[in-house]
């Protein structure tokens, strides 16, 4: 495989699974309540913001990825809901043996496709932007009647959007079943990490592997969020004057930042494409220490049971990418594009 093709490799936890994405393909693989490995692999296909070839220039690719992602997400949290609720894969009497299903043989039948996602990435970014962008500007935003200046104000919105973003992960961080989904995130990881490090796609192989990785999009959050409260702190805070209601002046906050945030995600994307080239750099990880401490907190040490399937997404978009390399599909990606892990 060439050295690039690693850096379009990546993927995302989801319930009972893991999603996982090549170059010209992604596979869903989720373990059903009888224990059975289930697995879809489908080539990508090309969206309408896909086709848009001026946002794979650099800096502007960053948005293209996080869209991208997101749908994808959405799609394999939905097959792999259908496959929880699915009756054929209802819990077996305890003690029968668990079976790895072969993607071709997946019973959800159809492609991954749900008809509400655009619908689902506009709820969930309108909810993040209320949570981690409105709400501390409009925490901060009081003290503008005491005769703070919008700098101060700014720097202080910056520090309760890091408040907000590390008390929200560690809050859901302590339930009981997004811990789990957070044992599908490190799987993700160490399966990544085998693959890169050129070794084979095995449990042995993958045990050994770290739970951490710079291309993950906790590490790619974290640099969105301290570029943006440092750039943040010096864009002026009342571009229409600041004679206006607290709610009014945050609102225009609030979309004065949303111009200015595909940028930051840019050049945040660029970073973790450059911490992708050489992630065993000691700069590189001094450089990105926050993201990868920040990922003790979105991942946790798996178990043999989430590793397999990790691995068994791997596998499928690794052998997908082996069987068609010289028939490129309608949905390639942009040979520089890279995966955020």
């Amino acid at each position: 495989m060439p050295e690039g093709e690693y850096l379009q490799y990546g993927g995302q936890a989801i319930v009972e699974g893991v999603m996982m994405r090549s170059p010209r393909y992604f596979a869903v693989a989720c373990r059903a309540p009888n224990q059975e490995i289930i697995v879809r692999c489908e080539p990508l296909e090309k969206t309408w913001i896909g086709r848009q070839k001026w946002l794979k220039k650099p800096f502007l690719r960053g948005s293209l990825a996080l869209f991208d992602a997101m749908g994808l997400g959405i799609r394999a949290m939905s097959f792999a809901s259908k496959i929880q609720l699915d009756p054929q894969y209802a819990k077996r009497a305890e003690g029968d043996v668990a079976a790895e299903v072969d993607q071709a043989a997946a019973a959800s039948g159809g492609k991954i496709q749900d008809a509400a996602i655009g619908a689902s990435m506009f709820i969930g970014m309108a909810i993040g932007l209320f949570i981690f962008v409105y709400l501390p500007n409009l925490l901060a935003q009081t003290l503008q009647k005491q005769g703070w200046s919008g700098m101060k104000i700014n720097a202080l919105a910056g520090l309760f959007k890091i408040i907000v973003f590390f008390g929200y992960l560690t809050l859901i961080g302590s339930f009981r079943d997004v811990k789990e989904i957070f044992k599908y995130h490190g799987a993700e990881h160490k399966a990544i990490n085998t693959l890169e490090a050129k070794q084979e796609l095995n449990l042995d192989n993958c045990v050994k592997q770290t739970r951490l990785h710079p291309r993950c999009g906790t590490s790619f959050a974290i640099i969105v969020l301290l570029l943006s409260v440092i750039i943040f702190t010096f864009v002026p805070r009342y571009p229409l004057g600041d004679n206006h209601g607290i709610f009014l002046n945050t609102t225009i906050r609030l979309c004065l930042e949303i111009l200015i945030l595909p940028f930051i995600a840019g050049a945040s994307y660029e970073v973790i494409r450059i911490a992708g080239k050489f992630k065993n750099s000691g700069v590189v990880h001094t450089f990105l220490w926050p993201g990868l401490m920040s990922q003790y907190i979105t991942t946790r040490e798996p178990e043999a049971k989430h590793i397999e399937v990790a691995l068994a997404s791997l596998r499928a978009v690794v052998a997908a990418e082996a069987g068609e390399a010289t028939a490129p599909t309608e949905g390639q990606l942009d040979e520089s594009a890279a995966e955020i892990a």
